[in-house]
């Protein structure tokens, strides 16, 4: 479907997906609210399955493929452009760990009260975006995205906290990459997860080798990585900032390991976004 090329925010109740932005997967943030029916896609060499009452959120830049819908799918869906998005990230950095879990685990399972607020905050967004008329209409939207984000945010962490509830169950591997999502800010040592899986560091990695072909050490980075990113992205932080935000010791440490992932410094890869 073509829409206006300076249209942010699309809202719309859809049965399939003849009503997708022709660019929906590079240019905008998808949010799905299943309402009947399910969708099935394939993500990061997984498969999965979204039913009803289950939300799903896709990053813009993520490769979605193998997408289909039942033939009883009803969903709500809402298209936010990636710059409004990624350019009005609240300076909440408690938040980035469900943002990062909303990217590995795109389908969320809210409970029912929160099922409301989803819809709620879809249609909030969407209306003031509508307001193009209004005098501060950009302050306005960019505060309304703020808020959409906190109010999200509120619920990834719902989800998150369910997920460390059931930390101790799974295998030894499943648990490895749930630790690493909860503790890669601060942790980026291999030791420090095998010591609280009560296994050796070799044994861990092994396990990754095994299920995946990447090493924990591997694992921990790319985790890192996505979070360096959003914090680069945050103009409120200075890099010293994020350094002390991931316990790096000094400055120039925090951008010798940035420049090792990323391939560029931090003050580098910031002229380059901008």
């Amino acid at each position: 479907m073509n829409m206006a090329e300076n249209q942010k925010v699309i809202l719309y109740k859809t049965a399939s997906t003849a009503q997708f932005p022709v660019d929906f997967q590079t240019r905008f943030h998808t949010h799905i609210y299943c309402q009947s029916g399910t969708v099935k896609f394939s993500f990061n060499g997984r498969q999965f399955h979204c039913k009803k009452g289950e939300f799903i959120f896709w990053l813009a830049g993520l490769s979605i493929s193998d997408l289909s819908f039942s033939s009883n799918f009803k969903a709500t869906i809402l298209f936010v452009d990636s710059d409004l998005l990624t350019k009005n990230l609240p300076n909440a950095n408690a938040s980035i760990d469900s943002y990062i879990h909303s990217k590995e685990n795109p389908i969320l399972h809210p409970e029912k009260e929160d099922k409301e607020k989803i819809l709620k905050n879809f249609q909030l967004l969407y209306n003031k975006s509508q307001e193009t008329n209004h005098r501060f209409y950009e302050e306005m939207l960019k505060l309304q995205m703020q808020i959409f984000l906190l109010e999200m945010w509120h619920i990834f962490e719902d989800e998150l906290d369910r997920r460390k509830r059931s930390l101790q169950s799974g295998t030894l591997y499943e648990r490895f990459l749930q630790l690493v999502q909860l503790h890669c800010m601060k942790e980026r040592e291999v030791r420090f997860y095998s010591d609280k899986l009560n296994i050796t560091p070799k044994y861990l990695n092994y396990i990754c080798k095994v299920n995946t072909r990447i090493t924990a050490s591997e694992w921990i980075q790319r985790y890192a990585k996505e979070r360096i990113l959003l914090l680069l992205q945050n103009k409120e932080l200075n890099i010293s900032e994020i350094a002390d935000e991931m316990d790096f010791s000094s400055r120039s440490f925090f951008t010798r390991y940035v420049k090792k992932l990323l391939g560029v410094s931090p003050s580098e890869f910031r002229n380059r976004v901008n």
